[in-house]
């Protein structure tokens, strides 16, 4: 309760405004609400209006030092025209057109791509040829120099997710040039990170050392496809498997301490049965979306979204959510949680059961 007007009162917040002072008690339901308030919304990006202008762009932005990618930013319309889709993450589509190269460069700032279509573009990470095909989840963790170079006749596309929104209001920031081209053109159909990393349940002696990032370069659609497959069969066999009846999920993990692949975001992968409606969600901090393949909805803090393939939706944090199958429903996902469970701030809500 702030104090009754008078010029005693007026002659104070006088002297607090000379010396850029703010009292708590004028301030207290925006500063210690008694749940969150995000200055976020909720929204939705139709894929099928993004493409036709990512590739208009193609037409008429060259790609070179200076821009350095063709990406395009997805602002979410509650924050103030910077080109953040939350508080905490950044998404993107980035088009890269036939037989064209963008140059090396790294950046404190972690990365990863997601392909929804297409194939062609190889993204070479410290040395490391990693072809992108669709499907396909890469990373380029922070301080990593990485380039992309376009073999085909064909554009590519794929969305591109980063911190970049928590590394700016934290300070944290460095970027620096690396060669005016890829350092290796070559087109392997698995990187050397898969070689080495990825057999299942076996860790190569020559990398004993944890890392604070997941050490593969591209996690493969077809290991992705059948873990969740296997998910709903054994679910179908009567085996605790799925995370509620006829949704399947997965976690992308670091196999070198079994948490996330990088220490800001975490990325999963989900698919539901044909008509099946999840639970109503709430939870602190993030997430983005993008639609893999079929048909559904999503339900943003009681309106109701019908979604296709490519479609993309930011859940600020707190809002309630909830997913809707029309036909099988294959979505990738990525958030904040890592951030917001480190610093112990993570909660969950549900508000509703699955039907």
């Amino acid at each position: 309760m702030e104090p009754d007007d008078s010029p005693e009162l007026r002659e104070l917040y006088e002297g607090f405004e000379r010396e850029h002072l703010l009292p708590l008690w004028t301030q207290r339901d925006d500063l210690m609400p008694f749940s969150p308030k995000p200055q976020a919304v909720p929204h939705v990006w139709k894929w099928d209006r993004l493409y036709p202008l990512a590739r208009r762009s193609g037409d008429l932005v060259p790609v070179g030092r200076g821009g350095e990618r063709r990406a395009i930013g997805l602002a979410n319309p509650g924050l103030g025209g910077n080109a953040y889709i939350s508080p905490t993450l950044w998404a993107a589509i980035q088009y890269l057109g036939p037989k064209e190269t963008a140059p090396e460069h790294r950046h404190s700032q972690n990365a990863f791509r997601f392909v929804v279509e297409g194939e062609g573009v190889w993204t070479v990470v410290n040395g490391d040829p990693v072809r992108m095909s669709r499907g396909d989840f890469l990373l380029t963790p922070g301080w990593h120099f990485h380039g992309h170079h376009n073999e085909t006749d064909r554009p590519m596309a794929w969305i591109d997710g980063l911190d970049i929104p928590f590394s700016q209001q934290m300070d944290v920031g460095f970027f620096e040039f690396g060669s005016e081209r890829v350092t290796d053109y070559a087109t392997p159909d698995f990187s050397r990170s898969e070689r080495l990393w990825c057999h299942p349940g076996l860790r190569p002696l020559s990398a004993l050392q944890d890392t604070v990032s997941s050490p593969i370069g591209a996690y493969r659609w077809e290991h992705t496809d059948r873990a969740l497959t296997d998910q709903l069969l054994l679910e179908d066999e009567g085996q605790p498997a799925t995370v509620e009846q006829g949704h399947a999920a997965i976690r992308f993990m670091n196999p070198t301490t079994g948490g996330d692949v990088m220490s800001t975001i975490r990325a999963e992968f989900h698919r539901l049965r044909p008509g099946v409606r999840t639970a109503t969600l709430r939870e602190v901090g993030s997430s983005v979306f993008q639609v893999f393949e079929g048909a559904g909805a999503v339900v943003l803090d009681g309106e109701r979204t019908v979604l296709e393939k490519g479609d993309l939706f930011v859940v600020p944090s707190w809002v309630p959510w909830s997913l809707e199958a029309e036909s099988q429903f294959d979505l990738f996902r990525f958030s904040d949680a890592p951030i917001m469970e480190r610093l112990n701030f993570h909660r969950t809500h549900i508000e509703g059961n699955a039907r």
